[in-house]
């Protein structure tokens, strides 16, 4: 007779891993690891996908390694990691804090399978990250228009109701599902604690799916709390370039496999690509 600790062990549901490898704020000067080039985030993207990440979320820089929003980069951006990876591509349509919105609109045109898309202004940092209404609503539709799939991204409480609003006015996402991301310990936001991602975790939309994002010195505490509540997570350089209390983060992969191994930890082993496409309803045929 087998007892329960000869049993195996049942693992739950998957774990979806996004990986932010490069974002808008660190430069490439100070933080040599970051990927800044297309080969460099081709190379992160198949490392990632190897370590269990499924989605890849991405800002881009132009030659000089500064942030950009430029149409034919995002596009060949798109396609490059399309052609090299089985990963969900994201764009980022947050670019930098000071990005015009029709730039940030035009993000869609290079025809991405999901993208970002942030439910309020937020201080960030000495700057603001602005985001106001009828802008979250043009957005919305374009992706709804382009059947784009759309994270909602989280920096605060009340953005949360500017999500309940905008899914009331507008209706459902293309593919389906509402998905959200917790953006926690922004220096303006949200703190990045267990409690704080439990109280925003029961204000979601009813069905809503979420990963968890803690910056910086709240990424441990954060990835494990949202393990522990059930959601999903994200990591990577745009988030932290800080492995441990003075180790610099050596390549986005090794993140990616630190959260790969707390979650098989969890019994909640990597979510596979194909996998999320299904959770999310980004088209197989992207």
């Amino acid at each position: 007779m087998t007892t329960d600790s000869a049993k195996p062990a049942k693992t739950g549901p998957a774990t979806l891993i996004t990986v932010a490898p490069t974002g808008a704020e660190s430069e490439k000067a100070n933080v040599p690891a970051l990927p800044v080039t297309l080969d460099e985030l081709v190379t992160t993207g198949k490392e990632c996908a190897a370590a269990g990440a499924a989605v890849i979320h991405v800002h881009i820089r132009d030659g000089q390694a500064k942030p950009t929003l430029d149409l034919g980069r995002l596009t060949d951006t798109v396609f490059a990691l399309r052609e090299s990876t089985d990963l969900i591509v994201q764009l980022s349509t947050g670019g930098a804090v000071t990005d015009p919105y029709e730039q940030r609109l035009a993000v869609l045109d290079a025809r991405p399978d999901a993208c970002s898309l942030t439910c309020g202004t937020v201080n960030f940092g000495d700057d603001v990250f602005m985001n106001p209404w009828g802008f979250i609503r043009e957005l919305y539709a374009k992706t709804q228009e382009y059947g784009v799939v759309p994270e909602f991204e989280l920096f605060d409480l009340g953005h949360i109701a500017t999500l309940h609003r905008l899914l009331a006015e507008m209706g459902t996402p293309a593919g389906g599902h509402v998905h959200c991301d917790l953006v926690m310990g922004v220096p303006g936001g949200m703190p990045g604690d267990a409690a704080t991602l439990v109280s925003a975790v029961a204000a979601l939309p009813a069905g809503a799916t979420w990963s968890a994002t803690g910056i910086g010195r709240t990424t441990l505490p954060v990835m494990l709390a949202a393990l522990a509540a059930g959601g999903h997570l994200r990591v990577g350089m745009e988030d932290t370039v800080t492995f441990s209390r003075g180790r610099p983060v050596t390549n986005n992969a090794e993140l990616v496999e630190r959260a790969a191994t707390l979650a098989a930890i969890a019994q909640r082993p990597a979510m596979s690509p194909a996998a999320a496409k299904q959770m999310l309803g980004v088209p197989d045929s992207r």
